[in-house]
């Protein structure tokens, strides 16, 4: 059906740390059919940019290997040149691999984002909050009672992350699920579960505990469309279903009673979109192992990068709001662009890219509690 679209721009304006700190420019598309949508000039060029810097490391990635491949063949295998050899290199072997870390990337982010909404906490993260490590006792149980293969790991990962979840919600419940709480019994809960982890490794024989120390790392060497299939479906689902709550996220974010002065469900909308963000976690869990700090870290770099403008002599802060699809999209990133670092930097003698996220990650924590430090918020 065609439509008429019109559009208009409008300021709006931007509070950073109690004072005037400039003012957005959002674009208001109308439809004739009624429909409108606004548009964040700044959010959308910064989305842009990060599809871009992602895309750009994907053929980055898939170049690179013992077979090096220039851009532009990568491309044209993409597109369906190059010779039967590059055909095989590409699709066979190298582009599932990247497809499970933008996946895995884009999960991370999209979850971490929404509970550090939810939480009101920067340091709301699955890998904090104790969700990674019940993936990761789900793992290894598979692994050493059952001697699970594949399927039966991510399976193994799903079945914990998602019973972890569960539990975590029905400790923390109290009237509903408030920040604090949250975050404080899902901290306890992960300590406990890393106990289990190690009681696991303690049971396992020498082949099954190499085999879970290597899933446990994190990692995208081997991954092929067995793991890009399903991850795909469950993103194509829970992703979209998390951006249309985005709206509720951003008003939650002004407290409860606000929130149900605008018409919010507060708890339905926590229940609905941590569920769902935990059965996120849980596959791209299960898809690539327990990779650190990647949900800690791209909502926190996604809210900078869509800084506002500052007026001259004034402040300025990241935005509110939970910034899904930029968080999503700088997780894309951060994972591929370190597994294409860690091939790079360390040769044949390849890094897993959960050790090498893991030691950037642990510093970008310390800064961050530095800085929550100063400004009297720790």
């Amino acid at each position: 059906m065609s439509a008429t679209v019109k559009s208009g721009e409008a300021a709006e304006p931007e509070a950073g740390k109690g004072r005037a700190a400039g003012t957005r420019r959002v674009r208001a598309v109308r439809t004739k059919g009624g429909l409108s949508v606004r548009l964040d000039i700044r959010a959308t060029a910064a989305g842009l940019l990060l599809l871009a810097v992602a895309l750009a490391a994907a053929v980055a990635l898939i170049g690179s290997g013992d077979y090096p491949m220039t851009p532009s063949e990568v491309l044209a295998a993409l597109t369906g040149g190059g010779d039967a050899g590059q055909q095989y290199i590409v699709h066979d072997l190298r582009l599932p691999r990247v497809l499970v870390g933008l996946l895995v990337g884009v999960s991370f982010g999209v979850s971490g984002a929404v509970f550090q909404t939810v939480s009101r906490n920067p340091l709301g993260s699955p890998d904090v909050l104790g969700f990674s490590q019940g993936s990761s006792v789900g793992a290894l149980a598979a692994i050493v009672y059952f001697q699970a293969d594949a399927f039966g790991v991510a399976a193994g990962a799903v079945a914990g992350g998602v019973g972890t979840g569960i539990a975590i919600f029905l400790l923390a419940w109290k009237r509903g699920i408030h920040g604090y709480r949250f975050v404080l019994v899902g901290i306890g809960a992960g300590a406990m579960l890393y106990a289990m982890v190690l009681f696991l490794m303690t049971k396992a024989n020498i082949v099954e505990a190499t085999r879970a120390t290597t899933w446990m790392t994190g990692s995208l060497n081997g991954r092929g469309w067995d793991q890009v299939e399903p991850l795909a479906a469950v993103c194509a689902v829970l992703v979209p279903l998390l951006l249309f709550f985005g709206r509720p996220l951003r008003m939650l974010e002004m407290g409860d009673d606000a929130a149900y002065a605008l018409g919010v469900r507060v708890d339905r909308v926590r229940i609905v979109v941590l569920l769902t963000a935990v059965v996120l976690v849980a596959a791209a869990t299960a898809a690539a192992g327990p990779i650190s700090f990647v949900a800690l870290t791209a909502p926190q770099l996604a809210r900078r990068l869509n800084l506002p403008r500052r007026l001259k002599g004034g402040g300025g802060a990241p935005m509110p709001g939970p910034n899904l699809v930029l968080s999503g999209l700088m997780g894309a990133v951060l994972l591929v662009a370190a597994d294409w670092a860690s091939q790079q930097l360390f040769g044949a003698d390849q890094l897993p890219v959960g050790v090498l996220t893991g030691v950037l990650g642990g510093g970008y924590l310390l800064w961050l509690l530095a800085t929550e430090r100063k400004a009297g918020r720790v």
